[in-house]
């Protein structure tokens, strides 16, 4: 299981607390010392009173200050204690096993932002606003999200039971639910849409996350489609919730030319630049749109942000979700670690992402009953209850249609008309 805040570049790093000592900087206004003695008294009283002996090890004392300390930031910092570092590292290099749901704290109530395709969640019925009460009987009210995410996650084959309050109609309801490793193909749908004798042939996409394999599955899904006819492409990224920052980056590769730039990260440190990188791949020039939603995270909105900036694409449907920052993870000497939040995503434009999202060129929205509907209608197809071909009505996606045939023909009006002057 993977929450919009996981999903974003992590730079792990080590150090000593001596080498994060020596790059703050302190003032007589804000002297470290001063308010070190605080803590340190603070720890003293309750070594030496609270009731409970066996909780008060200067160990527990520390890393509760240190967690308390990071939540109290933003809600992508947290403290990691020993065994969630070790297993973090150890996701960065393997699958992991969840439900496949991603979340975020919505009102303080635990929400789902979207069910991840392929996975344990998606195939239960979860749905984007659906609430999780209770995890295996217990309580979610008032739990951090980093907290909330470490029950989600674990071995596979687990039973995990939620209890979910549906978006809508307010039915409690328990679904028992078992954790799987979370395989999710990131590169679905890749066909030419329906269209009348003679119409223009578009193409259409879908990224339902960023992995290692997913700008060469894209060129892949690409040069099929070439092969087809087609001369227009609608890149679909609704409910993605990001992932891999250098695959955001490869995939704006196919469309923009190599050496561009396509995001920028700075905070207090010296910021970086990414730009898009030919790696081989054919440069796809022809009319693009690219749809987008409230879910839409992180690396969703690095490619979206790009795009829209550069005027390689016509962006259609909501504003995105607002995840575009990086959380750099720095080990602590006793094994433990933090992951604090460094930086943020800045578009060609210089438009930051976090907390403001990408806004559409067209702003087209769905009705609940809308969305619930293209959900269950792509589940249907995944559990091969429905024909490949059917599909429910997508209003979000015929303006983006709209929009690509609007500019073929502005592309074909222009080439006439220069035509006409050479001659």
């Amino acid at each position: 299981m993977r929450s919009c805040f996981l999903l974003t570049a992590a730079l792990i790093l080590s150090t000593a607390a001596g080498a994060m000592a020596a790059n703050a900087t302190s003032t007589e206004e804000d002297s470290p010392y001063e308010h070190i003695q605080v803590l340190a008294r603070a720890m003293q009283l309750i070594r030496q009173d609270f009731v409970d002996e066996s909780r008060v090890g200067y160990k527990d004392l520390t890393h509760s200050a240190l967690r308390g300390m990071l939540a109290e930031l933003d809600p992508h910092s947290q403290f990691m204690e020993p065994e969630d570092f070790e297993g973090m590292q150890e996701d960065t290099k393997s699958e992991f096993g969840g439900l496949g749901v991603v979340v975020t704290l919505e009102d303080g109530k635990l929400t789902i932002v979207s069910p991840m395709e392929d996975s344990p969640g998606f195939e239960a019925g979860l749905e984007p606003g659906d609430q999780i009460l209770r995890i295996n009987g217990e309580s979610t009210e008032n739990l951090p999200l980093a907290a909330a995410v470490d029950m989600l996650r674990g071995e596979p084959g687990e039973k995990v039971t939620l209890t979910i309050q549906k978006t809508g109609t307010g039915e409690i309801k328990d679904y028992p639910l078992v954790r799987e490793v979370i395989k999710v193909a990131s590169v679905k749908d890749a066909r030419i849409l329906p269209a009348p004798e003679g119409a223009p042939k578009i193409g259409y996409v879908r990224i339902t996350q960023f992995n290692e394999p997913t700008a060469s599955e894209l060129a892949k899904a690409l040069d099929k489609l070439d092969a087809e006819g087609a001369e227009a492409l609608v890149l679909d990224l609704r409910y993605n919730p990001g992932g891999l920052l250098g695959s955001a980056v490869e995939v704006c590769g196919l469309f923009v030319p190599a050496g561009t730039r396509i995001v920028t990260t700075e905070g207090r440190s010296p910021g970086r630049e990414y730009r898009a990188t030919a790696r081989g791949n054919k440069l796809r020039t022809y009319p693009l749109a690219v749809l987008v939603n409230y879910a839409s995270a992180s690396g969703s909105e690095v490619v979206a942000g790009a795009l829209k900036d550069l005027g390689r694409a016509v962006i259609v449907g909501e504003t995105t979700f607002g995840k575009g920052s990086v959380q750099s993870v720095v080990g602590l000497p006793d094994g433990s670690a933090v992951r604090l939040t460094t930086a943020k995503y800045y578009t060609p434009n210089r438009q930051v992402i976090h907390e403001q999202g990408v806004s559409p060129n067209i702003r087209s929205t769905l009705e609940p009953e809308e969305e619930l509907a293209i959900l269950r209608a792509r589940r249907a197809r995944d559990l091969r209850r429905a024909s490949a071909g059917e599909a429910a009505d997508d209003p979000q996606l015929s303006r983006a249609v709209d929009a690509l045939k609007g500019l073929l023909i502005h592309e074909e009006r222009a080439q006439s008309a220069s035509k006409s002057k050479g001659g």
